[in-house]
């Protein structure tokens, strides 16, 4: 079985940010992305423990590498200034590349 090569970006960020981020993959025409609440220790201390606007959310989406830079630039340079955010960016293989 042959592995194809792509990108995952995983966000986390305020639950509040959420829709932005979502409303970002659509403006570059991804529509598929998984997501779900998280909670964790950082900077801001203790998260996702308290009530829903303090929670923070995890999206993770598979994409091509093409639109991972765009994706990347207008997240940071929007919601950067009002929003905690946390990207990272993985290796990861897929069997059905036309699903990205």
């Amino acid at each position: 079985m042959k592995l194809y090569d792509v990108k995952l970006l995983t966000i986390t960020c305020e639950i509040l940010a959420q829709k932005n981020v979502i409303d970002i993959l659509k403006n570059h025409e991804i529509t598929g992305y998984t997501s779900y609440e998280v909670d964790g220790n950082g900077e801001k201390g203790l998260r996702g423990q308290g009530i829903q606007a303090e929670k923070n959310v995890k999206v993770e989406v598979i994409m091509r590498e093409e639109k991972l830079s765009a994706v990347i630039e207008d997240i940071s340079r929007t919601l950067f200034p009002d929003f905690t955010i946390i990207l990272y960016v993985s290796d990861v293989g897929v069997v059905r590349t036309e699903k990205f």
